[in-house]
């Protein structure tokens, strides 16, 4: 069983994928207390539900881009069963982690979306990164950047592991904090081949709307 705390059809905020159509599937619990967290809601309570019920659910909005996310899914250790079941189902499956938990335990056609915690989100020392070694060319790298302490801390960690020759890499912003227009002259000026992106569902929506 897994505990849920929704399942819902919506547009893909972030990421390369980013405006296509997604069903969402929202576990339940997460480790880590980031200080600009956006899902705390998700942290308690939820819905157990089998592998086969949210198989069923998924299969209601008929989407072949499905995501997983939380809480943090991989606290669960029926995920990788669920992420390979939608796999077989020809899904095309996202997976977002938090990059604290082990992800080799994901099956290799998953697409990882994995965080790198910058020093602003009070976590920086929660990162695995012997995760590093199982993230590949399809898989996407994302730093949550709170001020420009974060963005330095994010192209050292780039040039320090090589990480524009690993996975893709995505920037954004604290919703809200850090003005993109800053981040987006960070970028161009540096060179960097990364990614910049907004919330784009928090631009669809008000920011505080669940299950969209």
């Amino acid at each position: 069983m897994i505990k849920i705390t929704e399942i819902y059809k919506s547009i893909q905020g972030e990421s390369s994928f980013a405006g296509l159509p997604c069903t969402f599937i929202r576990t339940t619990g997460c480790n880590l207390r980031c200080v600009w967290c956006d899902s705390e809601y998700a942290f308690f309570g939820g819905k157990a539900m089998s592998v086969q019920q949210i198989i069923s659910k998924v299969k209601s909005y008929d989407c072949s881009l499905v995501e997983i996310i939380g809480g943090e899914p991989l606290l669960q250790k029926e995920v990788p069963a669920l992420a390979k079941a939608l796999l077989e189902m020809g899904c095309t499956v996202l997976v977002e982690t938090s990059g604290e938990r082990d992800i080799s335990v994901l099956d290799g056609n998953v697409i990882k979306i994995m965080d790198l915690k910058c020093p602003g989100s009070g976590e920086c020392d929660k990162n695995r990164w012997e995760n590093l070694a199982h993230i590949d060319r399809k898989d996407e790298i994302k730093f949550v950047l709170k001020d420009e302490a974060d963005y330095k801390w994010s192209c050292d960690v780039i040039k320090r592991h090589a990480l524009e020759d690993k996975a893709a890499l995505l920037m954004s912003t604290v919703f809200g904090d850090l003005q993109p227009a800053e981040v987006v002259g960070w970028l161009l000026r540096d060179r960097l081949n990364v990614r910049f992106q907004l919330q784009l569902h928090k631009l669809v929506w008000p920011p505080d709307k669940k299950g969209v």
